[in-house]
């Protein structure tokens, strides 16, 4: 497990070729077994593909264009990737009326979701990419209104998912956990 939490990485070339069925269910229902507060199962998934992929390429342009009206290579870079984007799942998160710390609770198991989809997209032979600013559109209405998501979700990511275009060989330096860790 510590090997393939290693190998993980965020991909975000992919070929162009369609992700199977078999493989996005397979990737929501590891997604069902993250932890979570109270069996809440906070999380809700939007599939885009095929038409609804171009149509969220036309939300995230009109966006980007408003967002950085004078960068317009940045635009046509982000929604270049995109366009090579054979799936999206934007994932939600349930809001507890009147309760805030239910509703961080229910970020946090989302966030365990997505972090499940991750490793199981590797064991798949998928790349993905966990977005939430610039095209991810996480903190925009933009997004929550094209998928239709009600007034009681609120975004956690939006999963950008494929086959790598690139096998990635490096390995991530990261921070060793002594560094970061008080032993009480």
């Amino acid at each position: 497990m510590l090997d393939a939490l290693k190998k993980r990485r965020a991909i975000r070339q992919f070929k162009t070729c369609e992700v199977e069925r078999d493989k996005i269910e397979t990737l929501l229902e590891a997604a069902t077994y993250a932890p979570n507060d109270r069996m809440r199962e906070p999380w809700h998934f939007y599939v885009l593909q095929g038409d609804s992929l171009k149509r969220y390429e036309q939300v995230a342009l009109d966006y980007l264009q408003k967002r950085f009206p004078t960068k317009p290579h940045l635009v046509e870079s982000s929604i270049e990737a995109m366009k090579k984007t054979p799936l999206v799942i934007v994932v939600t998160s349930a809001i507890v009326d009147h309760d805030e710390g239910a509703t961080k609770d229910n970020t946090f198991a989302v966030s365990s979701a997505i972090m499940s989809m991750w490793l199981m997209a590797e064991h798949l032979g998928l790349g993905m990419v966990w977005r939430t600013r610039g095209v991810g559109l996480v903190h925009e209405t933009a997004l929550h209104q094209f998928i239709g998501a009600s007034d009681e979700e609120q975004l956690i990511g939006t999963l950008c998912i494929g086959y790598p275009a690139e096998e990635i060989t490096t390995e991530k330096k990261r921070t060793p956990f002594a560094e970061k860790t008080t032993w009480l």
